[in-house]
This record gives C-alpha cells, structure tokens and sequence, in this order.
C-alpha cells in the first residue's frame, strides 16, 4: 500500500530563508537607486532654471547694448553730442517699454561732458528681489 507524506506547515528554514532575504535586500537597493536618480533630475531641473536665467540676463544686457548703441548712432549721424528733448524721450520710451525691444523696468541717461558722452541704461528684471541692485550698462563715446 501506498502512503502519501503531505508537507505541514514548517517554519521557513535553509534556502526558502535565505531567498527572502535576498529579495529584500534587492528592494532595498532598487529604493536606493531611485532616489539618488531622484537627486540627479532634480539637479538637472535646478540645472536649466539656472540657465535659462542666465539667458535672459545675457539677451537683457545684448538689448541694452543695442539701445545705447541706437542713441550713439543718432548723436554720430548729426555730429553733435546733444540730443533734442524730443530724442531723448522717446528714446526713453523705448528703453523702458520692454513690448517694444526695451528693458524691464528700464532707464535710460545721456550725459555729455568735456566732449564725452556717456550713456547709462539701468534696469530691474521682474524676477530678481526689489531689495537686489539694478542691473547697468554704461558705455562713453567721444564724438567728433
């Protein structure tokens, strides 16, 4: 006759132990491995905010270059280092209406002095704090 052993319930000893904990330490590394790859994209997140803060500071500066360049070319093209009051604001308003190919929060100052002239461009981006200096650019040109 046949006799049929049946496998009661035993506590978990030898491989079946080993095994568990085997894969609990597989989770523990996958849970690691995630997190420092967490860190890196949120590095690689703080990573193009900064660039593209960077941009924006570098294409203001190139702006204010250019209005100032645009000021320079109308005192060059009448040969004087005087602008008429009419000029000079609405070359003002241009520098200070950021629609138009101006600055945020834009100023703008000529000033000529022993056949110097020297024009200042200040202004704040919207993003940096009120207490932080405003952002300049200044360039002097002799005119002829």
């Amino acid at each position: 006759m046949l006799t049929m052993a049946t496998k009661t319930n035993l506590p978990r000893s030898g491989r079946s132990a080993r095994r568990s904990a085997v894969l609990g330490v597989g989770l523990i590394e996958v849970m690691v491995s995630l997190v420092i790859f967490l860190i890196g994209v949120l590095g690689l997140v703080k990573l193009q905010a900064h660039a593209i803060q960077v941009d924006t500071q570098a294409g203001d500066r190139n702006r204010a270059a250019e209005l100032a360049n645009e000021v320079v070319t109308q005192m060059w093209t009448s040969q004087t280092s005087g602008l008429s009051e009419e000029v000079k604001t609405a070359w003002n308003d241009r520098v200070a209406d950021a629609a138009r190919g101006g600055l945020p929060n834009g100023k703008g100052e000529v000033t000529a002095k022993d056949g110097v002239t020297t024009v200042t461009i200040t202004w704040h981006p919207p993003w940096r704090a009120a207490s932080e200096p405003d952002q300049t650019y200044l360039t002097q040109v002799v005119i002829p």
